[in-house]
């Protein structure tokens, strides 16, 4: 893999030849706190997460391991709440062993880490958490994300569905009720508006996370008849949504968007022409992944040892690890080929550049990732038993980006439907 990091080919030959690594230097192991759920409903997403870690790392210590230190997981279940997962936080980071922590999968986890990581000097992957505020004020020297937010990922979705459906007039929303699926629905809202002022938001609804049964829910959507449902339902939530939802004809009467829809592509029917998306580039089946053969041979494994190709929250946690690897071997070209410190590791994270399994990822100068966006509609594949992504449109990940320390949702507002005429159209990614 590929990382830029201001070093030239040149001063990398002099350092490794002024400079060899002394074995006794590196540690016997190296181990790294992983969080994620693994119970109760959010696992439906978190388990493929963990499922990547098991495969990357069982992969990287066949290759030798870590700049030659085998790698090891210790797995934090997320659904014990808050006051667990920080507690588990604070004593992985204790142990010296455990230089990173990759945390987390929930916003509102990372959001109650990100100060706990700037306290102990811990560098801190965040490997799904997509909440825009985590790294807003661009103090961080230890939280960095380099998969991307809710404002691109959102931004995307309603670009994508006004090239779609230009004459789209109404709209409703149903999110979780945390800081992302509010995100989510500021975001997506403020784009349409500004790209088109006259759409007007019918219902918005914000089901508690976890919740089994959304009749309630679908009777007003079905009521509202909106001609866009736009929801960031995840895990065993949008699954219970859409099996109740499909039913009741909400995917015919609406033209409905789903966020995370590629995670239910092999789990549940979905009708052709849904909206989905991957919340960055992890789309294993995308023109760039194709076209990689680690990605194809990581592709086939996960499905050989799990019984299902990876979804988008497994190649989310496999380029964070690709990130963090490519870290430890860009601190260690810096500083004469020692082990690093952890300040030295966050430091090589810094403007980072790393070639991952469907793109690449570079880190801003406030740590966030800018990662491309992949949105298409659902469509049936002769090749696969399940819908697949066709219509697809890549968009570059700094397009939808404010620069570092502008207002999000102030530089949202001050879009122009003309912003969109300068961006690639659906189905021009093939």
């Amino acid at each position: 893999m590929k990382l830029t990091n201001g070093l030239s080919a040149l001063a990398l030959v002099g350092l490794a030849a002024s400079a060899p690594v002394a074995a006794q230097e590196k540690p016997a192991s190296l181990g790294f706190g992983i969080f994620t759920f693994t119970s109760g409903p959010a696992a439906a997403y978190g388990m493929p997460g963990k499922n990547a870690a098991d495969l990357m790392i069982e992969e990287i210590n066949a290759k030798g391991g870590i700049e030659g230190v085998p790698v090891s997981a210790t797995y934090v279940d997320e659904a014990q709440g808050a006051q667990g997962v920080i507690a588990e936080y604070r004593r992985l980071a204790g142990d010296a062993k455990n230089q990173v922590m990759i945390a987390a999968l929930s916003s509102a986890n990372c959001l109650a880490l990100a100060p706990i990581a700037e306290q102990l000097e811990v560098p801190t992957v965040g490997w799904n958490c997509d909440t825009h505020q985590l790294l807003m004020d661009g103090k961080s020297k230890y939280v960095f994300r380099p998969n991307g937010n809710t404002v691109p990922e959102f931004i995307a979705y309603a670009i994508y569905l006004l090239e779609r459906k230009p004459d789209v007039k109404t709209i409703a929303i149903i999110n979780p009720d945390y800081a992302f699926g509010h995100d989510a629905a500021k975001i997506f809202t403020a784009a349409l508006k500004a790209l088109k002022p006259d759409v007007q938001v019918v219902a918005e609804l914000f089901p508690k996370l976890g919740s089994p049964n959304y009749q309630t829910e679908i009777s007003r959507l079905t009521t509202a008849r909106p001609d866009v449902v736009f929801s960031n339902l995840w895990g065993a939530d949008l699954e219970n949504f859409v099996r109740q939802a499909a039913p009741r004809g909400l995917f015919t009467s609406s033209q409905v968007i789903l966020a995370l829809g590629e995670t239910v592509l092999q789990r549940v029917p979905l009708p052709d022409g849904v909206i989905v998306g991957v919340l960055g580039d992890g789309w294993w089946m995308s023109p760039d992944a194709k076209a990689n053969a680690e990605t194809a041979k990581f592709a086939e494994s996960y499905k050989a040892r799990f019984g299902e190709y990876p979804v988008f929250p497994s190649i989310k946690m496999a380029n964070t690890l690709i990130y963090v690897k490519a870290a430890y071997k860009a601190a260690m070209q810096k500083n004469g080929g020692k082990w690093p410190t952890r300040a030295e590791l966050a430091d090589a994270m810094k403007g980072s550049k790393v070639a991952t399994l469907t793109g690449t990822t570079q880190t801003r100068a406030d740590n966030d990732g800018l990662v491309d966006q992949i949105v298409g509609v659902t469509m049936k594949a002769p090749a696969q038993p399940f819908p697949v992504i066709g219509e697809m449109v890549r968009y570059k990940g700094d397009s939808l980006m404010p620069q570092a320390g502008q207002d999000p949702l102030a530089w949202i507002s001050m879009l122009k439907p003309e912003f969109a005429k300068s961006l690639p159209k659906p189905g021009s990614y093939k």
